[in-house]
């Protein structure tokens, strides 16, 4: 990767930012390099996730947000993760379709990308994508994710501040809960919030939340029932996350969400939270880096017709795979 391409990328050339993110999605080597000249200019931005389940209109929201940031002067990206074509392998390009809004905006970046079977529905190289938009100077990176269940709470590894969208409508009312992604909102928006139901809907999430984070504590006092404001002295101040109610087609709550977002981000510098989730996010991409750097010398190092003999063993039954791994560690070390 030459340094014009990199010094004229700073510069906020948006034909240098399409070429490199290409490179760092491809993983070739002039993306690798750039990754890591780069990586000194990075940790600026807030990354922003917005996940949930198929139909609940993250898309539009992800449309009006920007629309928002953008009023505010703020420079955003925004990482489209779509499924991936059965027959090509690329992005179906679904979500970017509903972005017209965002047409013709210097100061907007949309970057579609195929999930490839990421079943936490996220590319590998998500985080790469979102560190080459950092290190350009875009100050939001909102990353719209694929609707991929339970296995969607990849999305709180990357994110400062991850917003699980719902809608009325779709059938259990506290379906986030059964797909495990509650427990990582920071802020939870019922959109489409113009339909029937929203209320049921806002009643069940209030009530999981009421569960995970109490801050009242009910009793029965000679048969009448009392409630008492939990104790003040926590060790820190807990963060609550609030139901915002939306209508992305017409911008209905939208001031109110922005508002949300960004005490979400103060909440986060001021409590020290901010450094903590950068660094575990950090520590989740070095560990997948080292993991994927031994993977690749040890199959190296025992050359494939040791491992298609070990291989031959294990189908045989003849050795469980822990113990041929074990003695393949041994004959390596």
């Amino acid at each position: 990767m030459s340094e014009t391409l990199i010094q004229t990328l700073l510069q906020g050339n948006r034909l240098a930012l399409a070429r490199l993110l290409s490179h760092v999605e491809n993983d070739d080597p002039q993306g690798r390099a750039a990754l890591d000249q780069l990586f000194p200019k990075t940790g600026q931005a807030h990354i922003i996730g917005v996940t949930g389940a198929p139909g609940t209109g993250k898309s539009s929201l992800v449309n009006q947000l920007a629309v928002f940031f953008r009023r505010q002067g703020k420079r955003v990206a925004i990482v489209a993760v779509d499924p991936s074509s059965p027959f090509t392998g690329g992005a179906v390009l679904g979500d970017r379709v509903r972005m017209k809004d965002l047409q013709g905006d210097s100061g907007v970046f949309i970057r579609s990308m195929a999930s490839r079977g990421s079943i936490g529905g996220l590319a590998t190289t998500t985080a790469e994508i979102v560190q080459v938009f950092d290190a350009a100077g875009y100050e939001i990176i909102i990353i719209d994710t694929v609707g991929a269940g339970q296995s969607e709470v990849d999305i709180a590894r990357l994110a400062h501040t991850t917003l699980v969208v719902e809608a009325p409508g779709l059938g259990d009312d506290i379906q986030a809960i059964k797909a495990g992604i509650l427990e990582i909102a920071d802020i939870l928006v019922i959109n489409k919030a113009d339909r029937p139901g929203v209320e049921s809907t806002e009643r069940a999430l209030r009530t999981m939340l009421e569960l995970a984070h109490p801050v009242r504590k009910v009793f029965l006092h000679h048969g009448q029932r009392m409630e008492v404001e939990a104790p003040a002295e926590t060790p820190a101040r807990l963060w609550i996350p609030p139901i915002c109610k939306t209508i992305a087609t017409d911008a209905s709550g939208l001031p109110e969400l922005i508002q949300a977002i960004e005490a979400h981000a103060a909440y986060l510098r001021e409590s020290g939270d901010w450094h903590r989730r950068e660094r575990a996010r950090l520590q989740v991409e070095f560990d997948l880096l080292l993991k994927d750097a031994l993977s690749a010398r040890f199959r190296a190092q025992a050359g494939p017709a040791r491992l298609e003999s070990a291989l031959d063993s294990i189908v045989r039954r003849a050795a469980s795979p822990r113990e041929i791994l074990n003695s393949l560690l041994e004959a390596n070390s």
